[in-house]
C-alpha cells in the first residue's frame, strides 16, 4: 500500500508540474477520411497579448497512411478579420518508410508546431484547415486537434 500511495504522489507532482493547455480541441473524421470539403476550425479567445504562446496541431493517422507527407491549408483570422491562408507540410515518413512522429501500435502522431507566437489583438482567432493534396479523399486519418499553451520562458 506504501509502494502504490508513492506512486499516486509522484503521478500527481509530475501532472502539476506540467504545461496547462488554456485550449485544446479535436475534430474527428468520419470513416478515417479526410476530403476536400471537410475543413476542421478551431476557435480560441485570447486575452492575454502580453505573453507568446505555443500552437501544435496534431494530426493522427494509421500505420496504413500510403505517403511520407501530407500538405495542408491553415487560414488564420484574427479579431480583425483579415484571413491569411497559407500552405503547410507535414512530414509523416522519412524516405526509407519509417514514421515522423510518436509511434504507439498503429497509430501515428504528427505535429505542426507554431511555437513562440504573440498575437496582437484580444479577442477571438478563427484556424480552419483544408487537407491540400491533388485527389479529392485521404485515407487513414483518424483526427486532428489544436492545443494552444502558454509558452515557456527562456
Amino acid at each position: 500500500m506504501k509502494k502504490l500511495s508513492s506512486l499516486i504522489l509522484l503521478i500527481l507532482l509530475l501532472a502539476s508540474c506540467s504545461k496547462d493547455a488554456i485550449y485544446n480541441k479535436s475534430y474527428k473524421f468520419q470513416d478515417e477520411v479526410w476530403s476536400q470539403n471537410v475543413k476542421p476550425k478551431f476557435e480560441i479567445d485570447i486575452q492575454d497579448t502580453s505573453v507568446a504562446y505555443d500552437f501544435v496541431f496534431t494530426l493522427r493517422s494509421t500505420t496504413d497512411y500510403a505517403y511520407n507527407n501530407l500538405w495542408v491549408f491553415l487560414s488564420s483570422t484574427p479579431p480583425t478579420g483579415k484571413t491569411v491562408r497559407e500552405p503547410y507540410e507535414i512530414k509523416m515518413a522519412y524516405p526509407d518508410g519509417n514514421w515522423i512522429g510518436k509511434k504507439s501500435g498503429t497509430i501515428v502522431e504528427h505535429e505542426l508546431l507554431f511555437p513562440k507566437r504573440k498575437l496582437p489583438f484580444k479577442g477571438k482567432y478563427r484556424f480552419v484547415l483544408e487537407q491540400a493534396i491533388t485527389q479529392k479523399v485521404v485515407d487513414e486519418v483518424l483526427d486532428i486537434s489544436l492545443e494552444v499553451r502558454k509558452s515557456e520562458e527562456e
